[in-house]
Parts: structure tokens; sequence; C-alpha cells
């Protein structure tokens, strides 16, 4: 369906390819991965014909309809959702705007000398509508918007009125109604609540043609794709399986290539040995020459390229007393809706609790009266003992000055730590060499919330409550950021939509919802085992 035929391509100073090629078959589903700026989203741009490659070419089958799920959303205003939604939908959505407009043609009394023309004209749009199964188009929006995290009320009001996230769902189902040959998608887990990512999960398995998508999500790769095409220095590597599949194939090919690079330089080494030793004795020149002759010949293997590990030590926290967090009689409410009711919890040290819940089930909430970020309506919340508390909320963000550099940021929040030190706590967050420079307003959102938590873990509180801390980190950051978790001395309360992170970090769980609340003891994978759900809103 897609051949990508030897293509190189060049950005300003940045060569993203050279003479790389793959192939996408029908019904394939494929994960691109590769480091920030390899090329991902040239890839598909190329793949929509909006950029060209310097050399070579992307050639699409001819009539393969193609949908592009980008993370630029553009302006969406003045119509409900699900009419948002519709319009989307490839040829069937301009047939219902002919629809449309005929009907509003044949009650207009000003053109009744055009009815027969106009009567003709319905008659033709609306059986070519009813064999693009347009009657069942408002229907199939709503399933999908559902699937979402649309109410019916939301899908019903004003499309402008949505925050950038739910916008951004919003054409996530333009795009998956208008059912495309090929699906591409960039990043579309993003903004969606881990029941919506299970729902598309079990979509995208479902989907007949072929997908090309990139995730920061592990799980959500592995349980969908079947093949990675890689970008990496250039080239276009395809790896059969899945993510974790790929993982072991890339490790498995370095270690490998570095056998065979070490044996190489031994050789090396061994003949240049020799040679320095004889050139001088005449009697040798001859196997002197030989050697060099041989050395000259040989094709000198470069070293594996290595891919950086983030990694981020903490320092020791200060210890805090054995009970944390106690909530006793919290009741919170925000007009006629009830969040808390009586709510009583009690957080001791060393515990993780991820916090379960569908969207408006009070899991934010919670952590903001954790962090007194809001108070109870009645209730109290007491703060144990010697508690020093960080809180990354999902706007954390918002909160840093835009006129300075990454570093300056960092020597502002801790003006008695060496430069070294900062560039050291830089680096293991992803900013190394120039990239420190950078100034704060031009990063990217997972680029501002690496800064946000470098400067809250530096400097470690022993309670950390973090809300949504993965949205937007790539890979990289999140396995660090789970590596640092796992050897943290204090205590944790956390909200996540990433599987890999609740299982590895958590050993309890508080799931809210319809009902009381409900405490399960162990960490997420035991929360699974026990309810039988992955989130509280896929209950069978």
């Amino acid at each position: 369906m897609i051949h990508i035929d030897a293509i190189s391509k060049q950005h300003g100073k940045l060569l993203l390819f050279v003479e790389a090629s793959a192939t996408v078959f029908r019904g394939e589903k494929v994960g691109l991965v590769g480091p920030n700026g390899a090329g991902k989203t040239t890839i598909f741009r190329m793949i929509m014909q909006t950029e060209s490659p310097d050399e070579g070419q992307v050639r699409v089958e001819k009539n393969i309809s193609l949908g592009y799920f980008s993370q630029d959303v553009g302006e969406m205003a003045g119509r409900s959702v699900v009419a948002e939604t519709m319009d989307g939908a490839g040829p069937v959505a301009a047939v219902a705007a002919e629809l449309a407009a005929l009907e509003q043609a044949l009650a207009d009394p000003a053109r009744m000398d055009e009815l027969d023309v106009l009567v003709t004209r319905f008659g033709e749009v609306q059986a070519r509508f009813e064999e693009l199964g347009g009657y069942g188009l408002d229907a199939r929006a709503r399933e999908i918007l559902a699937g979402l995290g649309f109410d019916q009320d939301m899908m019903d009001g004003d499309v402008g009125k949505l925050s950038g996230g739910w916008k951004m769902r919003v054409a996530l189902a333009r795009i998956l109604l208008m059912r495309p040959d090929v699906l591409l998608l960039d990043e579309p887990t993003n903004h969606l609540d881990l029941e919506s990512i299970l729902w598309l999960e079990g979509y995208l398995k479902d989907f007949p043609g072929a997908l090309i998508m990139t995730s920061h999500d592990r799980e959500f790769l592995n349980r969908i794709v079947t093949k990675i095409l890689e970008i990496d220095g250039g080239e276009l590597t395809t790896y059969g399986g899945n993510f974790d599949f790929y993982e072991q194939q890339r490790a498995l090919g370095e270690a490998q290539q570095q056998a065979q690079y070490e044996r190489q330089q031994a050789m090396l080494a061994k003949e240049i040995r020799f040679i320095e030793r004889f050139k001088a004795q005449a009697g040798r020149a001859a196997q002197v020459q030989s050697r060099v002759k041989k050395l000259d010949k040989i094709e000198k293997l470069e070293p594996p390229r290595r891919r950086k590990v983030l990694s981020f030590d903490f320092r020791v926290a200060p210890r805090s007393g054995n009970d944390v967090v106690k909530l006793s009689g919290i009741h919170k409410a925000y007009g006629k809706k009830v969040i808390y009711a009586g709510f009583d919890l009690m957080i001791r040290r060393k515990e993780r609790w991820c916090i379960m819940g569908e969207n408006g089930a009070g899991k934010s909430t919670l952590l903001k009266l954790i962090a007194g970020q809001t108070q109870p309506d009645r209730g109290e919340v007491t703060i144990g003992a010697a508690v020093k508390l960080g809180y990354f909320a999902q706007h954390a963000m918002d909160l840093l000055e835009g006129s300075g550099t990454v570093i300056e940021s960092l020597m502002a929040a801790f003006p008695l730590a060496s430069i070294g030190q900062l560039k050291a706590l830089a680096g293991a967050f992803g900013f190394s060499g120039e990239d420190a420079d950078k100034p704060v307003r031009i990063l990217s959102g997972g680029e501002k919330a690496r800064v946000v938590l470098a400067r809250m873990l530096y400097d470690p509180p022993n309670l950390l409550v973090l809300d949504e801390p993965t949205n937007h980190l790539d890979m990289a950051t999140k396995d660090m950021l789970v590596g640092a978790l796992s050897n943290f001395e204090g205590t944790i309360v956390f909200v996540s939509h990433d599987r890999r992170f609740l299982a590895a970090l958590s050993n309890r769980v508080l799931e809210l919802g319809a009902g009381e609340p409900r405490v399960y003891g162990g960490g997420y994978s035991e929360y699974v085992a026990q309810s039988g759900h992955e989130a509280p809103g896929m209950r069978a």
C-alpha cells in the first residue's frame, strides 16, 4: 500500500534520512519509533504528500484513502461536537452537506421553479448517502465519541467551548469515523484517560485497514502493533513483532555488533603492534608491507550507536512520621455534584497509592485536598509530622517562567547548587548540551513537564502527590522516572493512565466512582486480578 523508496531528507543542517526504504502492506499495524527529532512526523507528512523527500519517493497506491491524526487540530467552533465529528467523515460528509443544502432548497418558495431539478438531484444524492451508510453516521459518531469519554450532553454541546485536550479527542473521533484504508496516528493517547485508551485499543485491534502510529505508551503499542519501523541515524529498519520484541532484537543486534567491533579492534591492534615492532627490520620488510596492505583493505567496523539512557538518583529525602496523611469525614461538592460524602482515608509512610476512577470521580480533587490546593466543605485533612510535600499538577507547566532558559530555571530554584550539579540534573531529565540553554517559552509540553519534575525531585520531598506525571513524556523519560521512583524512600499518591507506570510503582489502589470508595490491597496488577477490569469504567 505504502512504499518508501530510498528517500533522503535534510532539514537545515539536520540530516533525517539517507537512502531509507520501507513498505507497509494491507492490514498491517505498524509502530513508528525513534528518538525525538528523528523524523517520525516527517514520515507522516511524506505519506500525506504535504512534504517531499529531497531524493527518492514515497508512493501510496491509487484509490487508497488516508486518515491522519496529528497534535495540531486547528480551529473548532460554531457547531456541536457530534456535527464537528461527522464533518470529518470523508466522502459521506460532503454528500451529507449537499443533502442538507438540497433539503433547504426544496423548502424555499423562491426556488419553486427549480423543483423538478432539485427533486431529481435530491433522489440521486439521497441514494448515494444511503449507499455510504450516511443514515447510520450520527449513531456511529456518537458511539465513537462515547468510547473517547464524551457523554450525550457534551456531544450536543458547542465544540468551541471544549478545552484543548477534549478538542484533540474530537479530532481523533473525526479520523476514526472516516474509516480510511490507512490510519496515521501521531500520539493518539496523549489526551486520553485510561478508559478511553482501553476503548481505542479495542477499536484499533479490530480496525481492518492498515495502521501506522507513534505512541509513548509501551503497553498500548505492545497490544496493537505487529511490526515496528524504527528511525535511527537516517535509516529505516523493520522489525517483526511488538515493541517489547523490537527492544529485545535491537539489544541483541547491538550486542552482536559490539562483539564484532571488539574482535576487529583486537585484531587491528595485534597487526599494528606487529608492524610497529618489525618495521625497522629489513628481514621483516615483506611481512610488514603485506600486513600494511591487509589493514588498508579491511573495511573498518563502526561501534554500535547507543541511545543515551537517562538516569536519576534521588538524594535521600528527610524521613516523615509513619502517619503521612489522614482524611476524616471529607465532604466535597461542586454545585449539585457530590464528589465525597463522609470519606475517610489513612496514608502511611512508604505506601504508594494509585487513584483509579472515571472522569469526574474525584481523582484530581483528592490530590488537591491532600496538597492543600482546595479545601473540603466539611471534614479535615491532616498532614503528619515532618512531612515535606511535593505536588505535580496537570497544569504545573503553566507556572514556569517563560523568559529564562532551562538551566536558568533550575538555577533560580536552587541558587546554592553548583552549575555542575544543575547541568547533571538537566542531563538526567533529557536536557544535555545545548538543550539546557533552550528558552522555556519554546519548550514542548513534554519538555516543560521534565523541567517541573527536575525542580521537584532534586530537593526531594518525602510525600509526592502526582497528577498525571507521565502526560507528554517520551518512553525514555518514563523509564527513568519509574526507575527513580522505584528507589524512592518516601510516600507517593498518584493518578496516571500509563499502565506500566501504575503496575511498576503502586502498592495500594483506591477506586473511586459509583458507590463507596474501595481500597484494594496490593498494587495495580493485583487490582486488575481482583476486580477483573483494567479501569473502573471498563466493567463487563
